[in-house]
């Protein structure tokens, strides 16, 4: 397999594990929003809609990709 074939493979696990951190980030987020520290939490939350907003740009690149020529 040429290595330009594992490109949207690698491609798809990175966009992967970036929603996982998303999740993740958003539970902290959460958690310091019941404790209070309410601006701290918009902040995180702003910060994330960075990956909202490219998601589904990289969920068709992606498809593009991963098809068949």
């Amino acid at each position: 397999m040429p290595n330009s074939d594992l490109l949207p493979s690698l491609l798809l696990k990175l966009n992967e594990n970036q929603l996982a951190l998303e999740a993740a980030i958003m539970e902290l987020s959460n958690w310091v929003e019941q404790r209070g520290a309410t601006e701290v939490a918009e902040n995180v939350r702003g910060a994330l809609e960075a990956i909202d907003r490219n998601e589904e740009f990289i969920k068709i690149t992606l498809a593009v990709m991963m098809t068949p020529e």
